[in-house]
């Protein structure tokens, strides 16, 4: 198959290419330095606030203050962090001259390149000694030369910039083989063949990886990581969840196709049962996931009805979107991880946990019940609902594990400097490109955030709303009606998503990627079905974005709708020029006229692989033939 998403500009499909830019950036010497790299220096006539003081004064939440979403579940929040893995990764920068020099970003507070480090402010309880930053890398950037002039730097998405799966299957074909299972004509992912979750399967773990953290005596499996098509699936228990039920989901379809089309090759079945996986996170994402993100005004707006592939769209991530705007999830994030067990009671043997202690702890998930009780926790308990007086969970702020440093780092300072990093405008340049009002003083900010007193605050620590950094500027905005963001980000995701959708050749509704009967049958793919298929649940609600308190109202598995496969049923017998021949030790597979074979394991192909149905009811040539 041709796997070109834009004919005209080939490139526009893969990993490791810049992020796009939709304003021009704001570097310190107009080429790379990051804002706040110069000790003073002033915008619009002042200096930026440091950004843990940012945290300290405007984001700070702590437990007590924490409000629940009436509305959301976490696993609407965990769902936004899973389609964010799919598209973006910014990888930080690896400057040889770091080693030379002894400086190591994860523990100095040394200022030079690739280290970018957070300054504590005098006051805050986090200086402790000589300890006065929370360490910071820049990120991997790229800067093209043309005519002896350096042009503007740009940061990189190792991600393909496309709803692919790509979480799933990985981003290179190297990746993808290295996670499939070649012993059998199945289509098959590995599994773990060392543990089973109930007799169901868990992800295999990654060879030679142990997670950083485990005592030296714990030199047992469950101190490996897993392996996914993402190297950040063991970030958190929700997410690795996440990972474990498609991999299962592959793996059920696959062997549901070989049912339906045993003359299928092994690489057939595989390649059907991702191009659903696929059709599945761009159908979940926009039909579920968006319109409850950016309310309905913007969904009609950005995302109307689908026109088709229009090859004149960019589907490139914006730096904006991946460093600002989808970063609005963090601030949904619960400080405890909720299990639950099948009466949705919680369980001595798998007790809820404070976040920091379910960080990179994939054996949680091995040792302490699997993923269900994980799964009832997200849909069955709300997400954090933010809101101006309580923004950042501590335990986000002041506890983020990451074992390779030294201290516990601050999301909420990393998110900003981040932007910082990536010479993002502020507030009031990305509310000019969307067409919304500019807050030049305090009145108008106030009437904007609706909050005299955080516009008051924003203003003192910054200056002007000119100088408000976007991530920040944009958690603050009141939600759009039926949203759970502001008219900016509304904005900025809603254009993002339109960009991803419409540039997208191999989008679920195009012409040439699905049957009419498949997208039919497509318009039944539901998570509450893949959860009931792939763990050992037997009742949750139909909408597991909702919110429902109450585990009495919800569904039974088996009322639950489910896709169904026939459509994918190859019916080959009734061709115009008769039946299709058969080959010894050989797989086909039929595309309109088309027949192309493969031969087993261990055979070789001799002839051409591929014959066509002729209009005059003869085949072009004879079969091949597979040889040892």
């Amino acid at each position: 198959m041709d796997n070109q998403y834009n004919r005209k500009i080939p490139h526009l499909g893969a990993s490791n290419m810049p992020y796009i830019r939709w304003l021009p950036a704001q570097y310190e010497d107009k080429f790379s330095l990051p804002k706040g790299w110069i000790d003073g220096k002033r915008y619009n006539g002042f200096p930026l606030p440091l950004v843990r003081e940012v945290s300290n004064k405007i984001l700070k939440a702590p437990l007590k203050s924490i409000v629940s979403d009436p509305e959301r579940s976490l696993f609407f929040t965990q769902w936004g962090q899973w389609i964010s893995h799919e598209i973006s990764l910014t990888q930080p920068s690896n400057n040889p001259q770091t080693a030379i020099n002894e400086i190591n970003c994860a523990t100095s507070c040394v200022k030079k390149f690739p280290c970018f480090p957070i300054k504590i402010p005098p006051d805050d309880p986090r200086v402790t000694g000589t300890r006065q930053c929370i360490p910071f890398t820049r990120s991997a950037f790229v800067c093209h030369s043309a005519f002896g002039k350096v042009n503007t730097c740009e940061q990189i998405n190792a991600q393909t910039p496309y709803l692919d799966a790509s979480n799933v299957y990985g981003t290179t074909e190297k990746q993808a083989e290295r996670l499939r299972d070649f012993t059998n004509e199945m289509g098959l992912l590995k599994v773990n063949p060392t543990f089973s979750d109930h007799s169901l399967q868990f992800l295999p773990f990654a060879n030679g990886s142990r997670m950083d953290g485990c005592a030296a005596a714990n030199s047992n499996s469950f101190c490996l990581s897993m392996e996914a098509g993402d190297a950040r699936a063991n970030e958190n228990m929700g997410l690795l969840s996440f990972h474990t039920i498609f991999l299962r989901e592959h793996n059920r379809l696959a062997r549901k196709l070989k049912r339906l089309n045993p003359h299928w090759s092994g690489e057939t079945i595989y390649q059907e049962a991702r191009k659903i996986i696929g059709a599945f996170q761009q159908i979940i994402t926009y039909r579920d996931y968006i319109p409850l993100v950016i309310g309905k005004h913007a969904t009609g707006k950005y995302l109307s009805q689908y026109q088709g592939d229009d090859e004149s769209a960019d589907p490139r991530v914006s730096n904006v979107f991946a460093t600002a705007a989808m970063r609005f999830g963090h601030v949904t994030i619960q400080p405890v991880v909720k299990r639950y067990n099948e009466n949705y009671q919680e369980d001595p043997s798998y007790p809820s946990k404070l976040l920091h202690n379910t960080l990179f702890t994939p054996r949680n998930v091995i040792k302490e019940g699997g993923i269900d009780p994980i799964m009832r926790g997200l849909y069955a308990s709300p997400a954090k609902l933010q809101t101006q007086t309580a923004m950042m969970p501590d335990e986000l702020r002041e506890k983020l594990v990451v074992s390779q440093h030294k201290m516990n780092l601050d999301l909420s300072s990393i998110n900003i400097q981040r932007s910082r990093d990536h010479g993002l405008q502020g507030y009031n340049a990305w509310r000019r490109f969307c067409g919304l009002s500019e807050p030049h003083d305090l009145s108008a900010l106030s009437l904007i955030l609706k909050n005299k007193k955080l516009a008051f605050n924003l203003l003192k620590l910054y200056g002007t709303p000119e100088n408000i950094d976007v991530w920040v500027g944009g958690i603050s905005e009141p939600f759009v009606e039926g949203g759970r963001v502001g008219p900016l980000f509304a904005c900025l995701i809603g254009q993002q998503y339109k960009n991803l959708r419409d540039g997208d050749r191999f989008w679920w509704e195009n012409e040439g990627v699905f049957t009419a009967n498949q997208r039919q049958a497509l318009q039944h793919v539901s998570l509450s079905a893949s959860i009931c298929d792939n763990t050992g649940i037997e009742r949750l609600p139909r909408d597991v974005f909702a919110f429902r308190p109450n585990p009495k109202a919800y569904d039974r598995c088996s009322r639950i709708p489910r896709i169904d496969l026939s459509a994918w049923k190859e019916r080959f017998n009734e061709t115009s020029c008769g039946p299709i021949p058969l080959v010894c030790h050989a797989f086909f597979a039929v595309c309109g006229s088309l027949v192309r074979y493969t031969c087993r394991s261990g055979f070789r192909l001799v002839g051409e692989d591929t014959i066509k149905c002729l209009r005059n009811g003869l085949w072009s040539s004879t079969p091949p033939t597979c040889t040892t």
